[in-house]
């Protein structure tokens, strides 16, 4: 073989390596790029949140919140009925009072101890203004403890939305900081001092 055909095919042969040793390097970097793990998105958890409170939760892998937002949505609701089953009551009571109609007497069955007199009149004009305190203190109640679900729907948000941002945060033991004492020279002397060193 003539020395211009050896080379030729020593490069020929080199050319074919590198560009092989090129595309397994593609392949490997693609392999590795398709099993790392795709990145936790805070605004898909966001959504899920909103959408269905606890869900950003288990996209979170927070699965213990996910308890205790339904235990206080359920406490909520309790709360919400319970306020309005008695604004209702006071309500109608109150209506009752107020009406000449004697069929429509209601009010009655909130005097549990018969302790007024309903043929007196100034009486009757106490017992209407306690039923009217008491209807707005139901209705204040239930409004607030609805503010309070609202509040606690978009505290749930806020949380999903938190978590993801922080899902791959990295605790290790690799985060440390170390100190130890020194010399320092300031001037050209030596001085007593602190040497601090802080790992990431």
């Amino acid at each position: 073989m003539k020395p211009l055909q050896i080379g030729a095919l020593l490069l020929l042969l080199l050319t074919t390596g590198f560009c092989a040793s090129a595309q397994e390097q593609q392949v490997a970097d693609s392999l590795v790029s398709s099993l790392e793990e795709p990145a936790h998105s805070p605004r898909k958890a966001t959504i899920y949140s909103a959408v269905l409170p606890g869900l950003g939760q288990v996209y979170n892998k927070k699965y213990w919140k996910v308890p205790l937002i339904y235990a206080g949505f359920a406490g909520f609701i309790y709360a919400i009925d319970w306020n309005n089953d008695y604004f209702v009551l006071y309500r109608q009571a109150y209506a009752d009072i107020l009406d000449d109609d004697p069929n429509t007497n209601s009010f009655l069955d909130l005097d549990i101890e018969g302790h007024w007199d309903f043929t007196n009149a100034s009486q009757v004009q106490q017992f209407a203004t306690r039923l009217k305190r008491a209807k707005d203190y139901s209705r204040r109640n239930r409004d607030l403890v609805i503010i309070a679900t609202a509040a606690f729907y978009a505290i749930n948000i806020i949380d999903a939305t938190v978590d993801a941002h922080f899902f791959n945060f990295d605790i290790s033991d690799d985060l440390t900081m170390n100190w130890a004492p020194g010399p320092m020279f300031c001037s050209g002397q030596p001085l007593a001092g602190i040497h601090v060193s802080i790992r990431f």
